[in-house]
């Protein structure tokens, strides 16, 4: 086959010998248990011989199992750009056509979003018989660095878009501790990814579809939103627009929609070329693509404030509104000048102005929030008088509430229209079925617009918008303290040392804050009646503040403990003040309650958000 292919054009391979089918004896590989975001390891480790191999084999089995309709089938494979992904992507061809798979769909350069997977799961078949993709294989471990010495991972969306639940990935990983063999046809050739085009192999008994990686997740996003009314934004002179795409994957999204749909100068792009290590240790983020206000140095300076969200001197004006993206593109950071605003407040502002979005406009019919992120959606919820609730960290549980209803949940309540997110800078909507970094900036550039409908009037930016919403529904000042690479043992100790502490502690007071409840936070899902326990660690003190502990499953060495602060201030209080400020006394409550610095040996968090 050409190395090089046009748009449109399409390749006949012609030998059918290229579909034979190689079996590769195996052994099982400990440690492949997918977790919330799938399995992540060192790059090396997913190079290392038979170990990407094994999962993906054990997940083609268990769909098997699973009556999936594999053999003729559609599959979409793509990743976020990072080291290894190319390669792992003709890997996972050659092993899709092993196990029958009829089609084969990959973004061009092997790039898709996180939430352009989805898309692409959903509605690129546009409704044609027997096209619809039975799922995806998603090559990210989304804002962990990437490079050779850095983070590879690799994550299953089924065929509703949206990660697979843990029936399936159970099933991956028992596959994972006793397969013996993999098939692959290692007679393919290798398929150009570098420009849109089909190819047609084994006398038509397999095809590989390369397409615009930014087509579909664009086409939907264009029926939520009303481009033109942004688009009118952005042409006002006093509006100022700065993206850092981190040098993930979103930086092609991001010059379609903002430079060549609204007209955006390519100057406002900052990092928008993907890199497979994210820019590397040399970068100001130090590959680190995760958009917060540590790792995102560049824009949050240009933005004018510092890594803890305080003003800091500018040498000139900084832009009304900036964001960013992570690795995958399903994360988002939004700022306005010299203001932050943090995922909860902006998950909460997006909901109680929802109406301004063409998508949205007929009204929501439920939300969400994971558990630690903070009670701000819940007061914008009850005061619009819709469903809302409180789920597990994990998008699929989110996944749910959006399907219940449908043919998936049959006589379940619908909740949507639905929007939904999580403190750690993940929004999205039932467009798709993952967050969507895109998304929540395009939903804030919507609120901008329809709050600055007189080009002659002073610019609304995002703090006074932010702000408005507080005077209306209170402030839950809120932060986030992660310590990263933690010895996992001793950090298992530290929680199961506080869950065994916990009713003893009911009632007393503590630095003045008397602890009116104390659980391990377990959900029982409405929709298929399952239940997740050991969701987290809480204390809540009478006042309605609280503070949270868990364990993150995203990393990759070692354990990551997060602990969530968060502390609710009525409107008629003082709205003014730092949250870091705001929420230190509950901080040092937790620290001597977990005794985490006993446990661990740290005494500084290595983020804070």
């Amino acid at each position: 086959l050409p190395r090089s292919m046009g748009s449109g054009e399409s390749k006949v391979g012609s030998s059918a010998q290229s579909m034979e089918v190689t079996t590769v004896p195996t052994s099982p590989i400990a440690g492949q248990k997918p977790g919330t975001s799938g399995l992540r390891q060192k790059t090396k480790t997913f190079m290392s011989e038979h170990y990407l191999e094994n999962f993906v084999q054990s997940t083609l089995d268990a769909l098997v199992a699973e009556g999936v309709p594999v053999k003729g089938g559609t599959l979409v494979i793509s990743g976020d750009g990072r080291y290894h992904n190319k390669t792992a992507i003709q890997i996972i061809i050659k092993m899709a056509a092993a196990a029958g798979v009829g089609r084969v769909w990959c973004g061009d350069h092997g790039l898709l979003s996180t939430p352009a997977m989805s898309a692409v799961i959903r509605t690129r078949s546009r409704g044609l018989a027997g096209m619809a993709p039975f799922g995806g294989f998603i090559l990210s471990a989304s804002h962990n660095p990437g490079g050779i010495d850095e983070d590879f991972g690799i994550k299953y969306n089924c065929e509703n878009g949206g990660p697979a639940p843990e029936k399936v990935t159970n099933l991956i990983y028992t596959n994972t501790t006793t397969i013996k063999e993999y098939k692959l046809c290692c007679g393919l050739p290798e398929i150009d990814l570098s420009a849109p085009g089909s190819y047609t192999l084994g006398g038509g008994a397999f095809r590989v579809d390369v397409f615009d990686c930014v087509e579909d997740h664009m086409g939907l996003l264009q029926q939520v939103f009303d481009f033109g009314a942004i688009k009118a934004l952005f042409a006002r002179e006093d509006f100022s627009f700065v993206y850092d795409g981190m040098h993930g994957v979103q930086g092609p999204y991001a010059k379609k929609i903002f430079v060549d749909e609204f007209g955006a100068p390519a100057s406002s792009l900052m990092n928008c070329e993907p890199k497979e290590d994210f820019g590397g240790p040399a970068s100001a983020s130090h590959g680190h693509a995760d958009p917060n206000l540590t790792h995102a140095v560049e824009l949050v300076a240009r933005m004018g404030l510092n890594k803890e969200g305080r003003e800091i001197e500018t040498t000139s004006e900084p832009p009304v509104f900036g964001a960013a993206a992570d690795g995958d593109a399903d994360r988002n950071m939004i700022m306005g000048s010299r203001f932050f605003c943090s995922p909860s407040d902006s998950l909460a502002v997006i909901v109680a102005n929802a109406s301004c979005i063409p998508y949205f406009a007929a009204g929501l019919k439920g939300c969400a929030r994971s558990m630690p992120t903070s009670c701000a959606l819940d007061r914008v919820a009850e005061q619009l008088g819709i469903p809302y609730f409180e789920v597990p960290t994990g998008w699929k549980f989110f996944g749910n509430l959006m399907d219940s209803g449908t043919d998936a949940f049959p006589g379940k309540p619908v909740y949507t229209p639905f929007i939904c997110g999580e403190e750690s800078f993940g929004t999205g909507g039932d467009h798709v079925r993952e967050k969507d970094g895109m998304f929540a900036v395009l939903a804030w550039l919507q609120i901008l617009a329809a709050e600055n409908p007189d080009p002659a009037k002073p610019i609304v930016g995002v703090g006074d918008v932010t702000k408005k919403h507080w005077e209306k529904y209170g402030r839950n000042y809120y932060a986030r303290y992660d310590y990263e690479g933690v010895d996992k043992p001793a950090a298992e100790k530290m929680m199961a040392a506080m869950v065994e502490a916990q009713p003893a502690l009911i009632g007393t007071t503590v630095d003045g804050m008397k602890i009116a409840k104390a659980d391990m936070f377990e959900y029982h899902d409405p929709v298929d009646g399952s239940v997740s326990k050991n969701q987290g660690v809480r204390f809540i003190f009478e006042s309605g503040s609280r503070f949270v502990f868990r364990l993150s499953g995203t990393g990759v060495a070692g354990a990551t403990i997060r602990m969530y602060l968060e502390e609710y201030a009525a409107p008629d209080a003082d709205l003014t003040k730092h949250a870091f400020d705001v929420v230190k006394p509950i901080a040092d409550i937790a620290l001597k309650i977990s005794k985490l610095t006993e446990y661990t040996g740290r005494t500084e968090p290595s983020v804070v958000t």
